[in-house]
């Protein structure tokens, strides 16, 4: 039985790699229901991110991920236009589901919440996945060839 009935978490799922998947793990692990904010295009570009794919690519990918790693599960992806989307004022939302990098997102949000009279959030948050190096997996690094989606090094020799 999970712990919450509705959760939210969000990324740009531009590449997606293990650390996204765990973080989708976690999400659907502890709840019946996940919202997801995906982060538009030109939010993306606002904090500064060069996407490879647009939002209707990432969306899809996100969605045949989740239906091929997560079936049977409930899902709802939101366009994100700011840093939280739906959660601020979902009152249903019980938890936010972050990872290490975004941790501090959640402070910020419980605090717009109280100012919206709506309970806070509790905060989950996801330790990051590492590559085979010790260093985290993340799109850049997926983009810049030094490892792949899995977190395997990528040798820069021919």
């Amino acid at each position: 039985m999970p712990k919450f009935s509705l959760v939210a978490t969000g990324g740009t799922f531009d590449i997606i790699h293990r650390g996204h998947i765990t973080l989708l793990f976690n999400s659907f692990n502890i709840a019946n229901k996940v919202i997801i904010g995906l982060t538009s295009d030109k939010f993306a570009q606002k904090k500064g991110k060069t996407l490879v794919n647009n939002y209707e690519n990432r969306l899809k990918n996100l969605t045949t991920l989740i239906s091929k790693e997560f079936p049977n599960s409930l899902f709802q992806i939101s366009k994100l236009d700011n840093d939280f989307g739906p959660a601020v004022l979902e009152k249903e939302v019980q938890a936010l589901v972050v990872s290490d990098e975004t941790s501090s997102q959640g402070k910020i949000l419980n605090e717009l919440r109280l100012e919206k009279k709506i309970p806070p959030v509790e905060i989950i948050v996801v330790p990051m996945v590492l590559a085979k190096d010790g260093i985290r997996v993340s799109t850049t690094r997926v983009k810049n060839s030094e490892i792949d989606a899995e977190g395997n090094l990528l040798s820069i020799d021919p």
